[in-house]
Parts: structure tokens; C-alpha cells; sequence
């Protein structure tokens, strides 16, 4: 315990009055067998009244668990027996109390961080309490909490509490609507009571959030140099609330500082949770986004960023676009021989009882009529009003979309062309018409580049100088994506009755997807999907090839998925016409050969394929499996790279006797099947 300023102490001996007082004190101890020779002193009065430095505070507990007195007893004992001092006392206790008057106070003893942090929860538990009990009321204590965030003595656990609190006040406090700050007029005008306090109450509650949201994005800054485990809990605290009021309240005041306190996090490469945070948030944002309004902004924001970066981004930032709402309703094709007609509810098999009528005027009766039919004219007007401004700011979203798609295709960023084309595979029915030359081109482009890596890697075979440097990139799962977009483009009706005016060739797509099909067959990840497989790292690859092969991607589609749609749209689909014949053959004997050595689950899926172009294109491709039937002579050649070069009608299909002895049962039914169906074509 701190001592205070002493006193300069005084004697307390009574005065000598002449011979009275050394008479008085040899009485007092000469008559030593004198059993009361002390109460002539205890008879003396006594002053009652306390000194002006006294201390009569209680003892205390101090940090190190001591109990500790206001006074110090030495200082006590001292003050009770100065009456004995002398005169030297009186010197030694002025030039002790100058010294102790020079001395400066100690610091008071800080309080335990334990201490202060369940008095802080306490504190945020009873002002989250009387908020939500009425907000009106204690519209102040909105500072309250924002002060102990500023406070620099506050712990950090303290600080993250007080953030968090907010964070969730505000979610139950904030209305469902936009506030509007109010202007000078606003402000002179006349209003009445109730008003003026709902109005006190939405500046009060609008002032408190601001500075609560510029607070997130201080905190959530960048820091430069080495930072700190405090500074980087806050920041992801920071990081972590802005994303939760922005899924929480998107429609309300200030969204825009928090997309930015987003969109900064993923402008930056390194990949660690607040990125993951801060992605999970775009994504559910663009998923539950009905009107289009904060998906505009979010992609406008996004879209400025990676320009302002010249797109060196995290490719897992593009993902987030596959979960827009983009026009939504037109994700369907419609059918051309059939009416898809919504679902007729149940008929009622008890009759309602009859509801007792209200009794109305003949007026009245009119004019209720009239207003339901004011009301139906609203309601309609609303809808109206809804969609068309929603397909204003789809289509604004789209146009910013597709624009930095084929910026990315312009400038050939190698670890971002995944992402792009799976975009545009998802897309490409929304593309316009005028695009799709252009877009062919650079799809054949990246085609011609997947095919020459391909033959670097056979002439070099397993040695690769440069693994570590260039950066990871999938040619062959490119060059299925561009061939599934360029099929997707022609897949709509409209765009297939303008296929003939554009001048679409497709051919080059079908050849090399005819010519990958054996190498397909042989990829080992050819059902590899990073969600749902498990598989161990490889320990002789290097460290970030696995963390990018093994990392969960959106919307993913194994090779094989893929093989199956570039095959359905070249062999069944209606939208280019009917395959000619030669082709349907040189791609049924090529499927087939490749099913001997696909696993099992991509052989039952390729054979079903079969199945079905067995069953729309059978009397076509029938004289493989019926040597009678063929016509044409020469040899058959397995390994040409054009599909209208093989001379398939002078071989036959003979994997259909060795898949009948396939050791699964399944795809030896399914072999067994394309055979009777083949038989019954005869």
C-alpha cells in the first residue's frame, strides 16, 4: 500500500507551568505503592476531533493475494508514542518528511486481466439487455460500447468481446429498411412527439453503426511489417463481423464499406482462413441476392479490383461468379412437344364449413369491390416494377461478368483459364450472338495449346525442368471445358435456328474430342473429384502441386462428366442435326474400345451412353456388330486422328464379347443389352 504525505509531528507533553509540572512528576513516580497513581492521567480529556490527514480506510487486498492496512503499523506506533519524543525526534521527522515529500507517487496496482474481462462480459451482457429490452431508450449506450473498443488500456480479449456484442446488437436492432439521413428542412420541420423520437432513434442508431463499420475497416486494414498476435486476432475479428452483418443485414445502410473491407481481403494471393471467410460470404451473398442489387455492387467492386491488380488474384476468387442468379428463370429449355403445366391441387373431399358472412351495405359492397380491384392493379404493378428491375441489374452483373472472362481470355493468365472456362460452360446459353466467332476462336486457340503440351510431355516424357516454376495448370480438363462451351453455345433453340445464318463449324472440337478419347481412358484421375475422394499426397510431389491438386473446387465436374457431355452433345443432340453416319460409328467403336479399360463405374456410364445412341442411331451403326450388313472394303485404322479417316465400317466390335466377361455384372448386362437392341435393328 502507497503511503501518503506524512505530517511534521508535534510533542504531545503537557506544558510546564512553573514548578507545578516537575512537582506533579515527582508525585507521580515517588508514590510508586500507590494503587491509583495513574488515574489523575486517565481522568484528563481527550480531544475527540480527528486530524485533518488521518486515514480510516479499510484494510485491502493488493494484486499478490496480501491484505495489507491503511496505515503502516510502524507509522502507528510512532504517532501513539510521540508524547515520549524529544527534540531530536522533532529533527529526524523533519528531514524525513522532506524526503518523503519529494518522493512521486507509485502507480496504482493494475487490475488482473481475468478480472477485467468477466467485468467487461458482465458490463456488455446488461447494456445488450437494456437495448433489446428498448432501444429508444438507450440509444447512448451504443458508445458505450464503441469506448471500449477505442480504450488502449482494454485487453484484446476485451476489444474482440466488445466487437462481437455489437455486431449482434445490431443485427436485432437494425430495422428492415434503408435509413435516410435526415436533411436541414427534415430537421426544422414540425413533427410530433412520436415521430421526433423515432427519429432521434434511427440518427442515433445510424451515427453508432457508422462509426462501428469504419471501425471493422481501420481494424481490417493491412498491416505493414511484422505484425503482431494481437493485431492479427483483431483483424480477423474484424474480418470476421463484416462478413456476418453483410449475410445478416445487406439491405441496410453502409454495405458498401463493408463489400470493400471484403473485397480488399480477396484482392490479396495467400490463402488462410479470413480468405476463406470472406469467399464462403460472396458466395452465400450471391446465392440468397433475389432483386440483384448487392450482386451488382459486390461483382462491380470485384470487377474493379482485379482490372485495378491486373488480375493476379486467387483463382478460387473467380468461383464465386458460378453462384450468381443470373436470369434465373430461363435456366430450362423449353420443350417443343409438350406443355409443362403447374401441378392442379387435390380435390377437397370434406366440404368447409360455410364462414358466417359479414352483413355490408350496398355501398359498401361497391366499394370493397373497388378496392380489391385497386389492390390486384398494385400488386400486378409491384411484380412488374420487381422484374423488370431485376433483369436491368442481372444484365448489368452479366455484362461485367463476361467481361472479365474475356479479358482473362485475352491475356492467356495460365492459372486462371480453369476457372473462366467453367464460367463460361455455365454460362454460354446466356453469351450473345455476336461473341461467338470471337469466343470460338480463342477456344480453338486454347485447344491447339492443350494439344502441344501434350506432345512436349510425350517427347520429355517424366522429366520436367521447370515443374516448380511454371505454375500448375490441367490442359486436358481445359480442352474439355472449351469443348463443352462451344456445344453449350448452340444448345438454345434460338441459337440453333441462327446456327445456320452464323455459320458455326464445330468440326474441330468434334476431332480433337475423338482424338483424346483413348488418352482419356488410360488418366488415372479420370474419377478423381477433389470433394469426395480420398486420396493420399504424393511424397515425391512438391508441396504447393498438392495443396492446388488436392484443394475443393466449385462446381466440379470429374473428366469423365465432362467426356459424357461432349459425347452427348456431339452424338444425340438435336440442336446441330443428325451426326452422319460415319461419325456415329467411328465414335460408337472408339467408345467401346475405350470401355475395356475405364473402371467400372466409367464403363457402366459410357456403356449407358452407348445404350441410348443404340437406340436413336441403331439401323446406322448396326453393321459393326452384323458383318452381313457392311459395305465398303479396305482396313480399319485404329489410331486416326479424323474421325471420317478411320474406314470404321471395315471393322466390327468385338469388346462386346469381352465385356459379357466383365467381372462386374452390371456393365456385363449393360453389354448384353446394347446387343439385343442391335439384334432387334437387324
Amino acid at each position: 500500500m502507497a503511503r501518503g504525505q506524512s505530517v511534521k509531528r508535534r510533542r504531545l507533553s503537557p506544558p510546564t507551568e512553573g514548578g507545578k509540572a516537575s512537582s506533579r512528576n515527582a508525585e507521580l513516580y515517588t508514590n510508586d505503592d500507590e494503587w491509583d497513581v495513574e488515574q489523575d492521567y486517565e481522568r484528563r480529556p481527550r480531544k475527540t476531533n480527528k486530524k485533518d490527514n488521518e486515514r480510516t480506510r479499510l484494510p485491502i487486498k493488493t494484486s499478490e493475494g496480501l491484505v495489507q492496512t491503511a496505515e503502516e503499523p510502524e507509522d502507528a506506533a510512532e504517532e501513539t508514542d510521540s508524547f515520549l519524543g524529544t527534540d531530536d525526534d522533532e529533527m529526524e521527522d523533519g528531514s524525513a518528511d522532506e524526503q518523503s515529500e519529494e518522493e512521486i507517487e507509485p502507480p496504482k496496482p493494475k487490475i488482473p486481466i481475468k478480472v477485467q474481462i468477466m467485468q467487461a462480459k458482465e458490463d456488455l451482457a446488461r447494456i445488450a439487455s437494456l437495448i433489446n429490452e428498448d432501444p429508444e431508450d438507450h440509444v447512448a449506450l451504443f458508445k458505450t460500447m464503441a469506448e471500449m473498443v477505442d480504450n488502449p488500456d482494454s485487453p484484446v480479449t476485451v476489444k474482440k468481446l466488445a466487437l462481437a456484442s455489437q455486431a449482434a446488437v445490431y443485427k436485432d436492432v437494425i430495422p428492415g429498411y434503408r435509413i435516410r439521413p435526415l436533411t436541414e428542412e427534415d430537421k426544422t420541420a414540425k413533427v410530433s412527439k412520436d415521430v421526433r423520437k423515432l427519429r432521434d432513434f434511427e440518427q442515433g442508431l445510424l451515427s453508432g453503426y457508422k462509426n462501428y463499420v469504419f471501425k471493422l475497416a481501420a481494424l481490417a486494414k493491412p498491416g505493414r511489417g511484422q505484425i503482431s498476435e494481437k493485431d492479427a486476432s483483431l483483424k480477423t475479428m474484424a474480418i470476421n463481423c463484416a462478413c456476418s452483418m453483410l449475410v445478416a443485414v445487406p439491405h441496410f445502410n453502409f454495405r458498401t464499406e463493408l463489400l470493400k473491407i471484403i473485397v480488399n481481403r480477396l484482392a490479396r494471393k495467400n490463402v488462410d482462413a479470413d480468405m476463406a471467410k470472406c469467399r464462403e460470404t460472396v458466395e452465400d451473398v450471391f446465392a440468397k441476392d433475389i432483386d440483384g442489387v448487392v450482386s451488382l455492387e459486390a461483382v462491380r467492386l470485384l470487377a474493379k479490383m482485379m482490372k485495378a491488380r491486373e488480375f493476379g488474384i486467387h483463382e478460387s476468387v473467380l468461383d464465386t461468379f458460378l453462384h450468381l442468379r443470373l436470369l434465373g428463370e430461363f435456366t430450362f429449355k423449353a420443350s417443343q412437344d409438350r406443355i409443362d403445366r403447374e401441378e392442379e391441387e387435390e380435390p377437397v373431399r370434406f366440404k368447409k364449413q360455410k364462414q358466417k358472412r359479414e352483413f355490408r351495405t350496398k355501398r359498401e359492397r361497391k366499394v370493397h369491390k373497388e378496392r380489391k380491384i385497386v389492390e390486384k392493379d398494385m400488386k400486378q404493378a409491384d411484380a412488374l416494377v420487381s422484374h423488370e428491375e431485376r433483369d436491368k441489374n442481372q444484365a448489368e452483373t452479366l455484362k461485367l461478368v463476361f467481361g472479365v472472362y474475356f479479358r482473362i481470355l485475352k491475356q492467356r493468365i495460365p492459372h486462371l483459364m480453369g476457372p473462366v472456362l467453367e464460367g463460361l460452360a455455365k454460362y454460354a446459353r446466356l453469351i450473345n450472338q455476336d461473341f461467338f466467332g470471337d469466343l470460338l476462336e480463342a477456344m480453338k486457340d486454347l485447344i491447339g495449346h492443350a494439344e502441344r503440351e501434350e506432345l512436349k510431355e510425350e517427347e520429355e516424357g517424366d522429366e520436367e525442368e521447370d515443374e516448380d516454376t511454371t505454375p500448375s495448370r490441367d490442359t486436358r480438363r481445359e480442352a474439355l471445358l472449351c469443348i463443352v462451351t462451344a456445344f453449350a453455345l448452340l444448345d438454345g433453340q434460338d441459337t440453333s435456328k441462327a446456327a445456320t445464318t452464323l455459320h458455326l463449324d464445330l468440326s474441330f472440337f468434334i476431332k480433337h474430342l475423338y482424338r483424346s478419347l483413348y488418352g482419356l481412358s488410360i488418366n488415372p484421375d479420370v474419377e478423381f473429384n477433389p470433394n469426395t475422394s480420398l486420396r493420399l499426397p504424393d511424397p515425391n510431389a512438391p508441396e504447393e502441386s498438392t495443396r492446388i491438386r488436392t484443394k475443393n473446387k466449385v462446381n466440379f465436374q470429374t473428366p469423365m462428366v465432362l467426356v459424357l457431355r461432349c459425347l452427348q452433345s456431339t452424338l444425340l443432340s438435336r440442336a446441330h442435326g443428325n451426326p452422319p453416319a460415319g461419325r456415329l460409328a467411328s465414335f460408337a467403336k472408339r467408345i467401346m474400345t475405350t470401355s475395356l479399360q475405364l473402371p467400372e463405374k466409367s464403363a457402366l456410364a459410357s456403356l449407358s451412353l452407348m445404350g441410348q445412341v443404340s437406340r436413336h442411331h441403331g439401323r446406322r451403326i448396326s453393321p459393326l456388330w452384323h458383318s452381313d450388313e457392311r459395305k465398303g472394303d479396305g482396313v480399319f485404322n485404329a489410331y486416326s486422328n479424323d474421325v471420317e479417316g478411320t474406314n470404321v465400317f471395315a471393322g466390327s466390335i468385338w469388346e462386346g464379347e469381352l465385356l459379357r466377361q466383365h467381372y462386374c455384372p452390371q456393365v456385363r448386362e449393360a453389354a448384353i443389352d446394347i446387343e439385343k437392341m442391335m439384334i432387334a435393328t437387324k
